[in-house]
């Protein structure tokens, strides 16, 4: 209150205090142990107002409190309330959390894999579950008043992105959307978007870390007394912790190019180094592993080796002893986490008190004593305990899912100390930590190696510092090979992390919307989605340009004009002369070429040869017609005049060659024999001197132009010569205006067609789709009723087509099958069945089932041959698997059927230009098929290269799969077969729930 405010100010106050605690949002504060922030306050008021709210803030900042209260606002109303994640693992973590909360009565989990009271008030699931709902028209949708949706940011996730976007478009207009978001510098573009499909909607951005990070950097130390003892008696460079930036710049706010701190550049400086020649020494252009951009700049340090990178266990040492234990080092490398963990066993590292570790080994024994005591040994669990109980983990997707739940249980706890992770980590898990270690800022992203964006740093960093328990988080990066402290400050300082849409249609989702809203609304449906808001956008800047285009393009014709008659079309006819003149000099240069391939061809070994010009001008004789060489023709193997063996090739002679003479080379010729290689030079010689005595050496003839002899290029200059312009004294200067006119007209051409290209691209690839669909018969044409659609989940109720799947063209068998749309598409009995199935493969899964390819397999044999449409293995070269059966049994011939299946349906993508179905992976099918016959772990996975984690999470992708098929298969037998494959494979370490 300040002195200058009035009664009637503060009356007005003192009502306004009243009100707020009135509110359900005052109600709220009362079950919280902590004030909210201002951001949290912004975004739970616009809620409490019945708006949609956007929260765009950095990973710690206490997002979920806003959909927490989502949750609190639907319990409190009688109404529900989704919460959904993109990864199972969140899931079950954000359900524990609502289950301390509310009680176990009023919460719900939905996985796919897990079903727990699934009509609760509140239910927890992964966004792909609540897709699923809308399409099927599940009436567990009803009294839905709020959805949240934790990390929005991932429907930039090129797989598994688009299920965001069709949850947002295709959610009732009466539910709030919650949408938690990271920081991206276009929430406000993405609020934009969200206000248009879903309403009025509230954005609010903070860039406030509610913990200040430090970024520093850890560089072996130049001084050996530093140097870590080792269980093996020796020594280890030790490693000294130095801040980035100079210490005047703060680290919350280092603002544009921050200078680079002194002492880390002395360090840089002094820093020990390997040897510049010798293993491990400096790269350059062409080893493996060398960077250019982010690396070591050109010309520097050119005389000394790279500067020595910290041992992994000196990194964890100089953490602990600069109390920013417990952190979390990423590696971008699975086999890298597992080796840091041994390298700090045989370092002797122990983290963890003797209290400590005996909690740990309690915890992990109870987390793992539904595992078979067979199991444990393939699964490494001696050694994973052993290191937990020092404090030290790893965690990465190849990890056995209840090995990882324990390693963030216990971490979350402060129990363990350091975990080596992988990117993964970074994704929604919450596993805060004090310190964030880097050991390289370049990974590989499945294709190549690329260096770490400014957005991944951010998101990769931004568990350093725990809220209510570190008054600093601290990021720092391990010192290698190539790291420039300028490109890292730059990637620190950098805020850009902007959210691109990867929407696509599917197959699935246009016989869903088909049927739901006929062709015309999923046109529109779809066109409303993020990713042609974008694309709309963008045209936006493309129409300005092209506008400015469009200005100077008449700029230029008003400079070209002449007094004696239209230059733009003397113009025209100059261009037309040049391109005629190009069309004929490319095929001359064509004939002339294959007329050089074809003398080629004709060589025998002792033809003496003329090569008029090129590189090799001159004679020769040839050793060896190289006959068969390939695309280039033949390179046949010749002896010039100066005794040189060489390769001659078409492109050593651009004029031709043509052959003069012939010699004998003699059968025993070996042309490494010097004085074989002079004999017959003088051989070559002689028979040239002949041809000048008897006067028959050929002379050199020039070819007639093509263009001398051409009518059309004739009658095209003939009307340039009698056009007015022609004898114009200014028509260099005209011409001159008239070529930029054609250059800027071609550009504007081609930024029209990428406007074109733009707008309504996402509802012309959906028409290729239904074309497919069309040709394939899951859509046909013809008018429909206009009644309304039955949910899916009754669409099909009584459906058993007799003999085997079919094509029912009138769609009688249901009400959903009458479908159609009001511009002649209709969804037909096989299209009521696709619409069943979810997976990325989902026309390849429906075509196998529509032609019966899996009809007489057993469930083994199922699961087997459905893995190779979800597996997609991390190298490409599996060999030829083992087919469990034999290469005729009846798995094989299945595999073999489906192959073809794929081959068919990827000729149909690539003819209406569809990105392709994935390609079949047939690594994981002897691995299923083992387990599912009941074979032990150790048993499936010996002689493999799949870890024990994929193969239980590949396992249950499989089983989502085959829970798709239970219920689409159109033959009762398939549908049976597939629910026995489920509970063949859900056994064992697959059955494991952490719920």
């Amino acid at each position: 209150m300040t002195a200058a405010e009035s009664p009637a100010a503060r009356y007005a106050a003192s009502r306004a205090r009243q009100a707020a605690s009135r509110t359900r949002l005052a109600e709220f504060r009362q079950v919280l142990d902590f004030p909210l922030d201002d951001f949290q306050e912004r975004a739970c008021e616009a809620l409490e107002e019945g708006r949609g709210v956007l929260v765009a803030a950095p990973t710690g900042a206490g997002k979920t409190v806003v959909g927490e209260f989502a949750v609190h606002l639907a319990l409190d109303g009688g109404r529900k309330a989704f919460y959904t994640t993109p990864i199972k693992a969140l899931s079950n973590q954000k359900y524990g959390d609502l289950v301390r909360r509310y009680g176990a009565d009023s919460v719900g989990l939905l996985t796919g894999d897990t079903t727990i009271n699934g009509e609760a008030p509140v239910v927890v699931m992964t966004t792909e579950v609540l897709r699923n709902m809308l399409y099927a028209g599940s009436r567990t949708l009803e009294g839905l008043a709020f959805v949240v949706m934790d990390e929005v940011h991932y429907l930039a996730d090129r797989f598994r992105g688009p299920v965001w976007e069709e949850v947002i478009i295709h959610l009732p207009d009466d539910v709030q959307l919650v949408s938690l978001s990271a920081t991206v510098s276009n929430a406000e573009e993405f609020g934009d978007w969200l206000e248009m499909v879903r309403g009025d909607t509230t954005v609010v951005v903070s860039e406030r870390r509610p913990v200040p990070l430090w970024q520093h950097v850890l560089v072996a130390s130049a001084n050996p007394a530093t140097g870590v003892a080792h269980a093996g008696g020796g020594r280890a460079l030790g490693a000294d912790l130095l801040d980035l930036y100079a210490g005047h710049v703060d680290p919350t706010d280092p603002g544009v190019n921050p200078p680079i701190s002194p002492d880390l550049l002395a360090a840089f400086r002094a820093a020990p180094r390997t040897s510049a020649s010798g293993p491990g020494g400096r790269r350059g252009p062409g080893d493996r592993g060398y960077r250019g951009r982010g690396g070591r700049r050109p010309g520097t340090d050119r005389a000394l080796g790279a500067r020595r990178t910290p041992a992994r266990f000196a990194v964890v040492d100089a953490l602990d002893a600069d109390g920013l234990l417990p952190a979390i080092y990423f590696i971008f490398s699975r086999a890298g986490c597992e080796g840091a963990v041994q390298q700090c066993l045989a370092a002797g590292l122990r983290l963890t008190s003797p209290a400590e570790e005996a909690e740990i080994r309690r915890v992990a024994e109870e987390r793992t004593e539904t595992i078979p005591a067979e199991d444990l040994d393939v699964l490494g669990y001696w050694t994973w305990t052993e290191s937990l109980a020092r404090g030290i983990a790893a965690h990465h997707a190849g990890m056995l899912p209840v090995f990882k739940e324990t390693v963030e249980e216990l971490f979350s706890r402060g129990l363990v100390k350091v975990v080596f992770a992988t990117e993964t980590l970074a994704l929604g898990i919450n596993m805060p930590a004090r310190s964030v270690a880097l050991e390289k800022l370049v990974k590989w992203d499945g294709t190549a190696h690329v260096d770490v964006t400014p957005g991944e740093y951010t998101q990769l960093t931004g568990r350093a510092g725990r809220r209510g328990i570190d008054v600093e988080g601290h990021a720092v990066v391990v010192d290698h090979a190539g790291l420039d402290p300028v490109h890292l400050a730059g990637l620190a300082s950098k805020r850009l992390y902007p959210l691109r849409s990867s929407f696509r249609p599917t197959y699935n989702m246009a016989v869903n919307l088909v049927a739901q809203v006929g062709r015309d609304r999923a046109r529109e449906v779809l066109e409303t989605s993020f990713a042609q808001f974008q694309a709309d956008r963008g045209v936006v800047g493309l129409a300005k340009q092209a506008q400015a285009h469009a200005e100077a393009l008449d700029g230029y014709a008003q400079a070209m004009t002449c007094d004696r008659g239209d230059f733009a079309q003397y113009a025209a006819l100059r261009r037309r002369i040049t391109a005629r003149e190009g069309d004929l000099s490319r095929a001359a240069s064509r004939s002339r070429r294959a007329e050089v391939v074809a003398a080629f061809e004709r060589l025998r070994p002792g033809d003496v040869v003329e090569v008029p010009s090129g590189r090799r001008a001159g004679y020769v004789v040839v050793l060896d017609p190289g006959e068969g060489a390939g695309f280039d023709g033949p390179r046949p193997t010749v002896l010039t005049q100066d005794r040189q063996v060489k390769r001659l090739t078409v492109a050593d002679a651009p004029g031709g060659i043509r052959t003069v003479a012939k010699v004998r080379v003699p059968k025993s010729f070996n042309p490494r024999v010097p004085a074989q290689r002079r004999d017959l030079a003088s051989t070559l010689r002689n028979a040239l001197g002949a041809l000048d005595e008897a006067g028959a050496r050929p002379g050199r003839t020039s070819a007639r132009s093509a263009a001398a002899d051409d009518a059309e290029l004739s009658r095209l200059r003939a009307q340039l010569r009698v056009h007015p312009c022609h004898d114009c004294p200014d028509r260099d200067d005209h011409a001159r205006w008239a070529e930029r006119w054609a250059r800027l007209k071609k550009e504007h051409d081609q930024l029209v067609r990428r406007v074109e290209g733009r707008t309504g691209s996402i509802a012309r690839v959906f028409d290729r789709i239904c074309d497919v669909l069309l040709t394939l018969g899951y859509l046909a044409p013809g008018d429909a009723a206009d009644d309304p659609v039955a949910p899916l989940e009754d669409a099909l109720d009584a459906e058993e087509p007799a003999g085997g799947p079919r094509d029912d063209g009138d769609g009688s068998g249901s009400a959903g099958g009458r479908a159609a749309d009001r511009a002649g598409l209709r969804v037909t009995r096989d299209g009521q069945w696709l619409r069943r199935l979810y997976a990325e493969n989902d026309l390849l899964l429906a075509e196998c089932l529509r032609r019966g390819v899996w009809e007489d397999l057993d469930a083994p044999a199922l699961a087997a041959v459905v893995s190779t449409c979800v597996y997609a293995g991390r190298r490409e070269d599996h060999g030829e698997p083992d087919v469990p059966g034999g290469p005729h049994g009846k798995l094989a011939r299945a595999l073999e059927a489906t192959t073809r299946v794929w081959s068919e349906v990827d000729d149909l993508e690539e003819a209406h230009d569809i990105d392709a179905t994935g390609a079949l992976d047939e690594g994981l099918v002897t691995a299923v098929h083992r387990w599912a016959v009941g074979r032990s772990l150790d048993a499936v996975l010996r002689g493999s290269e799949i870890a024990a984690g994929d193969f239980v999470r590949w396992c249950k992708q499989v089983i989502d799969v085959l829970d798709q098929v239970a219920t689409a298969a159109p033959t009762p037998a398939v549908r049976r077969t597939a629910h026995q494959a489920i509970e063949k494979l859900r056994r064992g370490v697959v059955a494991y729930s952490s719920v």
